[in-house]
């Protein structure tokens, strides 16, 4: 087995070096199981922040299909199969009624790429609504519809065709007050980009948002936003995207899908990530009249978005949601740690904000309340710290000063237990503004 220091030497002469590490002192993981990861000496980590293995690292129900159907056939999808339509069947059966049509890709960015395509050739139109703090992928589309990624650093800004809504970020955000003042005022700047586009001629293409803003900060909206922008939108004749690669298949517990946790429902909807546990599955899907005005000519076709293998794994990943009941866990675990982490926020002062759903939850650390002032340094060395005690967090958000928890989907109430007592006495060592 090669040394750390020559992993990431040859890292450093071969990878991309836009691509980054996690934590101070890297991690040479070696194995996973379950919510937890193993590095070289055989160390034990609670993992609280890969989503991607949604039902456990290494699930054997996942290995074992995986295996199965390796050895049997992976090919195309020009042939026949009946993998690809019974998982379409499945997934479109836990969808509203009208998304009916489904097309297979192979990961998250790929998915928001080709549903800006289709939103763009539906409405003859590329001008897009966006939430300011969103990112929706690395593909060029999709880098231009993340403010994340084109207001940050190396950004080049956004497109004309791109209107952005500041994120309604009730905590601390451009705009507070009561729910119905916040609401008001967001839902006015999409009424604003829309009444700028009518009196020029120009027809709006889509919004595309995701029901919980990830990298934005794990940020909830105000009650009734995203339901009555979509509403404004699809008025005038645009399309609504969910962006569900992040937090679809029941990770916020009270829904199998976040958008019908802000009751709406959207012309199209993105998914990934969690959907093959780490095997390189995606897919968009759509009404029929939308399929079918995409439907030109101009065929869609994708070398291996819907093959065999993948199509099993997402069949056996559905079913273990089912079967452990992983959706009723996210939402008991959930509501649990947010009560505990609302307890930690009355005794430390550091934390300034707990928010979120089911097992995607958002720990956002201030230095100064009065002025709103983030503690980004304080939360990267928190992370830290809090690998070293063997918990796995990073942070996010525009000031990288909120910590992410969005662990596998079997957390367990012990887990979470380890993880508040962790960080608890972590604040009280390290004395950041302690209460106690």
């Amino acid at each position: 087995m090669l040394s750390i220091k020559n992993i990431k030497k040859l890292r450093d002469q071969f990878i991309s070096p836009s691509l980054s590490i996690s934590y101070k002192d890297p991690l040479h993981i070696v194995r996973g199981k379950g919510q937890y990861l193993y590095d070289r000496n055989g160390t034990k980590y609670l993992d609280a922040i890969n989503n991607i293995s949604h039902v456990g690292h290494c699930h054997p129900k996942v290995i074992e299909t995986l295996y199965e159907q390796s050895k049997t056939l992976n090919t195309n999808t020009r042939y026949l199969h009946e993998n690809i339509v019974l998982y379409a069947q499945e997934l479109i059966n836990r969808l509203p009624a009208h998304l009916q049509v489904c097309y297979f890709t192979n990961s998250g960015s790929e998915s928001n790429d080709l549903a800006l395509r289709i939103a763009r050739d539906y409405t003859n139109s590329n001008h897009t609504i966006v939430i300011e703090g969103a990112y929706h992928g690395h593909t060029s589309a999709t880098i231009e519809v993340s403010p994340y990624k084109y207001d940050g650093p190396g950004g080049k800004g956004k497109a004309t065709y791109i209107h952005p809504v500041p994120m309604p970020d009730a905590y601390r955000g451009s705009w507070r007050g009561s729910n119905a003042d916040i609401l008001e005022y967001y839902v006015g700047h999409v009424d604003s980009i829309l009444d700028s586009l009518n009196r020029g001629g120009e027809q709006v293409s889509a919004f595309i948002s995701e029901s919980i803003l990830g990298c934005g900060g794990q940020i909830l909206f105000p009650e009734g936003f995203l339901s009555l922008a979509n509403d404004k939108v699809r008025d005038v004749g645009g399309l609504c995207i969910a962006d569900e690669v992040q937090i679809g298949f029941g990770r916020v517990g009270s829904h199998f899908w976040g958008f019908e946790s802000e009751n709406t429902v959207p012309d199209i909807i993105t998914m990934g990530k969690s959907m093959g546990n780490g095997h390189p599955l995606s897919a968009v899907v759509t009404t029929q009249e939308i399929a079918q005005k995409f439907n030109n000519g101009m065929e869609y076709f994708n070398s291996f978005g819907g093959n065999p293998v993948s199509c099993a794994v997402g069949r056996t990943v559905l079913e273990i949601i089912e079967k452990e009941k992983l959706q009723e866990n996210a939402y008991l675990i959930g509501k649990y740690l947010i009560k505990e982490l609302n307890d930690l926020k009355i005794r430390h002062n550091l934390i300034g904000d707990i928010r979120g759903r089911g097992l995607f939850l958002g720990i956002e650390l201030i230095r100064d309340h009065e002025n709103m002032v983030p503690a980004a340094s304080e939360a990267e060395e928190i992370v830290n710290h809090m690998k070293d005690r063997g918990i796995l967090v990073s942070t996010d958000g525009p000031n990288h000063n909120v910590i992410k928890i969005k662990p596998p989907m079997i957390f367990t109430k012990k887990n979470a237990d380890q993880l508040l007592d962790t960080l608890d006495q972590l604040l009280i060592k390290k004395k950041y503004n302690s209460l106690t």
